[in-house]
Order: C-alpha cells, then sequence, then structure tokens
C-alpha cells in the first residue's frame, strides 16, 4: 500500500464512528479527505457500546431534551438510511415498590418521549399493569410488581459495520482511509498547525502530510493525540468506562430487551436479547488508564450478575455462565466532581486558540454521531470558504443510504438460495452485509475457489474472507474475524471458525505458515482478553 502524499482539506484523526462519520460527509461534499487510525477502524468505543440507536430516555432526567430530541432524529434517519443494521426494538421497563422512577413518573416521561418522536416510523409506549406485564414476561420478578411500560428503539446489533460501511463509503467518494497508522506527531508553526506525521503501516515508515483542517476526533486518546503538537494544552477528556457481560439464554429470560432500575444504586441498565445471546450492562465509573486496558472489573461482573438475577430469579446467573465480557471508555469532557451520570452525553466540537486549524470533538454518542459529522463538516466548509480553498457540496447524510443498503431484497433472494452456508451462515451473512452480500456473492461465482465454506458447520463463505480483504481493509485475522465477519462475537468468540478462515486469509495476504500460527496466536490472545 503506498504511503499517502501532499495537502489535504482535512485530515481526520481517529477511525471509530465519529472519525469514519466525518470522514464520509467531508468526502461526499467534494473534500480532499484522510482518515487516519491507530488500531483497526471501529475497534474501539465504538465496538464496545450498549449496541442501540436510542433517542436517550434517560437524558430527561437531566433536562437535555434537545440532545434527546437530536436522537430521535438520527434513529429515524439510519433506520431509513442503513436499515439492514439498524432494527426496531420493543423495549420493557418494570417498576417495583422500591424503584427509584415510579409509575406517574415513567408515564410522564414516556409522554414525553412519544412527543419527541412525532414522525418517527415507531410505535407509541404502552402502559401495563402487574398481571398484563407477567403475561407478557412471566419470568420477570413478580415480588413488589407495579407493572410497567414497553416502547420501542432501535438496535444495532453490528456497531462495528456501522463503522466499517461509513468508511467504505468515504473512501468511495474519494477519501483516502488508512487503519494502522498512528499519529506521531502535529505540525503547528506559528499558532496554526500545518500537518501531521503518522506511523505508515503499508511501509513500515513514517509519512507526513499538510492538510488545511485537522479534526481530532480519537475518542478517549484525544489527549493523547493533542500532547504530540508539544503544546501546553488544557485536559478535555474525564473517560468513564462502560462495562457489559455476555450470556446465553437463561431460565426465565425476556422477549423484549429490559431497562431496569439496578436496586443497588438506581442506575438504570438494559438485558438485550443480541446475537442469539443477551447483552448485559452497562456500568458507569470513571476511569483514568489507557483506554486500551478497559476491561470489565470483578466489581462489575458481580453487580451485572446479581442485578440480573434479582429482575429474573430464575436465572441464577453465575460466572461461568458468561461467554464474554467487553468494557470501553466513553469521551466525556472532564469533571472533576459530581456523579457520572450527570456529565453531559452531548457533544463538543472545540478548537484552539494556540493552533488554529485543529480542532478536537468531544463526547458524542453512537445514535448522533451523523448529526455530529454534519455540524463538523458544515464548520470544515465555513473555514475553507473563508480561505477560498473550495466550494462545497451541500450535506447528503441524511438522505444518502449506506452501502449495504443497496440491492438488499436482491442479496435476501440469493442468499437464501446459497447451497454452500447453512441457515445460522445466511442469517450472519444478511445481517452483516445487507445488499453488500451480492459483491461476496459475485466475487464466489468468479472464483470457485471462493465458493465453498470455510468450516464444518457451514457458517462462512470462503468469499466472505477475500472480500473483506480486498474490499473492507482488513489487515489481521482478528479484523477479519471481530470487525468484518463479525463470528469473533460468537459465543466462542471465532474459535469454531478461526482456523478455516485463517487458511483463505494466507491465501490472500501471502502469509507464510509461521506468520499463519502467529496470528492465530494474536487472536486467542484478543480473545483471551475478553474472558
Amino acid at each position: 500500500m503506498t504511503s499517502p502524499t501532499g495537502e489535504y482539506d482535512v485530515v481526520i484523526i481517529g477511525g471509530g464512528i465519529n472519525g469514519a462519520g466525518i470522514a464520509r460527509d467531508a468526502a461526499l461534499r467534494g473534500l480532499k479527505v484522510l482518515l487516519l487510525e491507530q488500531n483497526d477502524f471501529g475497534s474501539g468505543t465504538s465496538s464496545c457500546s450498549s449496541r442501540l440507536i436510542h433517542g436517550g430516555l434517560r437524558y430527561l432526567e437531566y433536562g437535555e431534551i434537545p440532545l434527546v430530541y437530536e436522537s430521535l432524529r438520527e434513529r429515524r434517519i439510519l433506520q431509513a438510511t442503513a436499515p439492514h443494521l439498524v432494527r426496531k426494538m420493543r423495549i420493557s421497563i418494570p417498576v417495583y415498590d422500591h424503584s427509584r422512577r415510579g409509575m406517574w413518573l415513567l408515564r410522564t416521561g414516556m409522554i414525553a418521549y412519544d412527543l419527541l418522536s412525532l414522525g418517527k416510523p415507531v410505535p407509541h409506549h404502552r402502559v401495563l399493569d402487574r398481571e398484563e406485564f407477567l403475561r407478557n414476561e412471566p419470568g420477570v420478578n413478580a415480588s413488589g410488581l407495579q407493572g410497567g411500560v414497553q416502547y420501542f428503539d432501535a438496535q444495532v446489533a453490528y456497531a462495528e459495520r456501522l463503522v466499517i460501511e461509513n468508511v467504505i463509503a468515504a473512501a468511495n467518494a474519494g477519501a483516502v482511509v488508512r487503519n494502522y497508522s498512528a499519529v506521531t506527531a502535529i505540525d503547528v508553526q506559528n499558532g496554526r498547525a500545518h500537518g501531521v506525521a503518522f506511523n505508515n503501516h503499508g511501509t513500515g515508515s513514517e509519512a507526513t502530510v499538510r492538510a488545511t483542517i485537522i479534526v481530532n476526533a480519537s475518542g478517549p486518546w484525544v489527549d493523547e493525540v493533542l500532547a504530540t503538537a508539544n503544546l501546553v494544552m488544557p485536559r478535555f477528556i474525564g473517560g468513564t468506562k462502560g462495562s457489559h457481560i455476555i450470556v446465553g439464554r437463561f431460565d426465565g429470560a425476556p422477549t423484549d430487551a429490559f431497562y431496569a432500575e439496578a436496586h443497588t444504586d438506581g442506575r438504570p441498565f438494559f438485558i438485550i436479547p443480541w446475537n442469539r445471546q443477551y447483552l448485559i450492562g452497562t456500568t458507569d465509573i470513571r476511569y483514568e488508564g489507557n483506554p486500551a486496558n478497559a476491561a470489565a472489573s470483578n466489581a462489575e461482573i458481580e453487580y451485572l450478575l446479581s442485578e440480573t438475577n434479582r429482575i429474573f430469579p430464575q436465572a441464577k446467573l453465575e460466572r461461568k455462565d458468561i461467554h464474554y465480557t467487553y468494557a470501553g471508555v466513553r469521551p466525556l469532557p472532564h469533571h472533576s466532581a459530581g456523579p457520572e451520570s450527570a456529565i453531559t452525553r452531548k457533544h463538543i466540537i472545540t478548537g484552539h486558540a494556540n493552533a488554529k486549524g485543529l480542532w478536537t470533538v468531544i463526547g458524542g454518542k453512537l445514535t448522533t454521531y451523523r448529526s455530529l459529522s454534519e455540524g463538523a463538516v458544515d464548520r470544515i466548509v465555513k473555514q475553507l470558504g473563508k480561505q477560498s480553498r473550495v466550494k462545497a457540496e451541500p450535506c447528503r447524510t441524511r438522505e444518502e443510504p449506506l452501502p449495504g443498503a443497496h440491492r438488499v431484497d436482491e442479496a435476501e433472494r440469493a442468499v437464501r438460495q446459497l447451497r454452500q452456508l447453512g441457515r445460522e451462515g445466511k442469517e450472519r451473512m444478511l445481517n452483516v452485509y445487507g445488499g453488500r452480500a451480492m459483491r461476496i456473492l459475485e466475487l464466489a461465482g468468479k472464483e470457485p475457489a471462493l465458493a465453498t465454506p470455510t468450516d464444518e458447520s457451514w457458517t462462512v463463505l470462503a468469499a466472505e474472507v477475500a472480500f473483506a480483504i480486498r474490499h473492507e481493509f482488513a489487515r489481521n485475522l482478528t479484523d477479519i474475524l471481530h470487525r468484518r465477519t463479525m463470528n469473533g462475537l460468537d459465543p466462542d468468540l471465532g474459535a469454531s471458525v478461526a482456523k478455516g478462515i485463517a487458511k483463505i486469509a494466507a491465501a490472500e495476504m501471502k502469509w507464510s505458515e509461521a506468520e499463519t500460527q502467529r496470528q492465530l496466536e494474536a487472536l486467542r490472545a484478543y480473545n483471551a482478553k475478553l474472558r
């Protein structure tokens, strides 16, 4: 891979959902864009969320009504532009005698939520009395149950794919995108940022480029990136850690997703049917360490297990029932005091007086990444216009579908007829790629060696592996399993298909036997951190 050279209108540092979204929007408007990510795209905070595209019901408690409205609007847009990834989900909220949020408060909040959702394609909430709630969810704890409500939000089961499709769309629109390219220096001269230096994975050497605008969208690594400018900068990030546990189906498990109040501290948490498993979380704890080392602590795991067992007494979940855990650091603005839950989830885009042309993104939610990106690119375009650099096109991301939203019906018919995959493999393929599955099938049609399954269970088509490497920027085995085919999120973290996928990847990437074994060991080490 050749090194990026020359001068760009905008260099974006950070290939999570915000950086990928900014790159897509800017490229669609005709700007010359370079996107740099230190690891793989979407491998940081973006892959560690609760995987919801939601209006932020909880934010009503803190009076952040504009954020709720923005979130609900963005939910509607994503359901229209990424229907293969973002799907409607019903959520139940139980109310108990001891709940801090009683039925009256909950009804008031839901009415406000519905009013803010007017014109959005989801049903309004329903209030359920005790008996009706128990008929819907017989496994829920009946002791002290008053009733509850049901409402609708949306789920993005594979948030990693949402990032990848934004990166693909950016590249299709002309952006240069590079993963495994860590920024080592931001060049500031006479109070203005002029460019960046970064480690170029493709050549193993350091590269430098010039830029009119530099956007630091590196999430919880924002302060570390700013430190490469060798300037005195204030602290911007005060991250909080959110941890999740993943378990299999348990006795009394709910049909709906559950949004429940923890008895220990009153904090709401989710129990969500997801990927043929259950996702339970999240926590909210101040975190000062390296975001790359964030992991679910024993205390967090016990908290999530005990609270789930309280809501569903038949579950009797123990540590041995956990398939894996994951944790990420929210890139929230720094606050030295006050409860973590009260820190705003609104995003902030700030400039730097001592480094003009350098902007930093603080905070942001998975749900609102598109509107954050639109706002950031609006500012970029305005600045470039002042310098007579470029006449940009209007924003198109409100209506422009993501790549996998095209040919979805055609892909579904073709995949259903595919003999090389079993039922679960077909479902996964459609849920992961949407209409892009057609391109995988076309690749398999052109190259017969890729038209076979990689494993005895007929789970993954060999063409998926080649497609991930050739067309989706995968560089190693962990990229392929955890952020392209998504088998890395299975109960066994992809162990059952890893060798077969590694064999196809080795042929594509020209790995030696020693390198193939190193890739398998790197995958095992990555997975071990999730156990």
